[in-house]
């Protein structure tokens, strides 16, 4: 069973979005918050595996709630793991919704997105596993021009076989479609990703994505 927190100050928004989530057999809604700051109370208290987490709440928006859940832990969370976070916004191209990824959100989803998209970002999400970025938030990260995301990939010093799964998780593929792509066992695959983290500095896939598009390592085209 996954565990959820929503967070929206719109209260149909999170009524709408309990009553998808919830016809689900394996996911379940354990508490609502109604601003940011109400949000990280609850998910230190609740601890869901996922936080729909709207951008633009009052208290606290988003983006600082973001940032407040994925510092260092704590002993409030167990097992030194935070929660997922799945930023939910209205707009894909807002460079609100890229600075939530920057900060340690691990995916977006759009409010008009189907139920069964919903369900399906969710259990991705759960399962570590980061979300395909539309093309505007990837030109988005492409056009920060980060010497410093430059830099730490200079560093990384990738072999080629992590360069392609990098670039391949970029691409939004997930551990089993990388390694069907590559012909590689997927536990393989959760290696290669596991070095490129690490070699990279990044807390997650997410993270490693933005420093590639930062980087110029990938190309929005691509």
């Amino acid at each position: 069973m996954i565990d959820i927190l929503l967070a929206d100050d719109e209260e149909l928004v999170r009524a709408g979005l309990r009553a998808v989530l919830e016809a689900q057999g394996d996911l379940r809604v354990v508490g609502e918050a109604a601003d940011g700051a109400e949000a990280v109370a609850m998910a230190r208290e609740l601890r869901p595996h996922v936080v729909l987490m709207d951008v633009r709440m009052p208290q606290l928006d988003g983006l600082a709630a973001t940032r407040a859940l994925v510092r260092p832990v704590t002993p409030e969370v167990p097992g030194g793991q935070s929660p997922k976070i799945l930023v939910v916004t209205t707009f894909e191209n807002d460079d609100y919704v890229y600075q939530a990824l920057r900060a340690g959100a691990d995916g977006f989803l759009l409010k008009r997105s189907r139920p069964a998209e919903i369900a399906h970002a969710v259990r991705l999400v759960a399962a570590g596993e980061s979300l395909l970025f539309p093309t505007a938030i990837r030109r988005l990260a492409a056009g920060q021009g980060n010497r410093a995301a430059r830099d730490a990939m200079a560093r990384a010093a990738l072999t080629e076989r992590e360069s392609e799964v990098l670039r391949l998780v970029a691409r939004g593929l997930t551990n089993a479609e990388i390694a069907e792509h590559l012909f590689l066992g997927v536990q393989t695959v959760k290696t290669h990703v596991s070095s490129v983290l690490a070699k990279l500095g990044a807390r997650d896939r997410t993270q490693a994505v933005i420093a590639a598009y930062e980087s110029g390592f990938v190309e929005p085209s691509e």
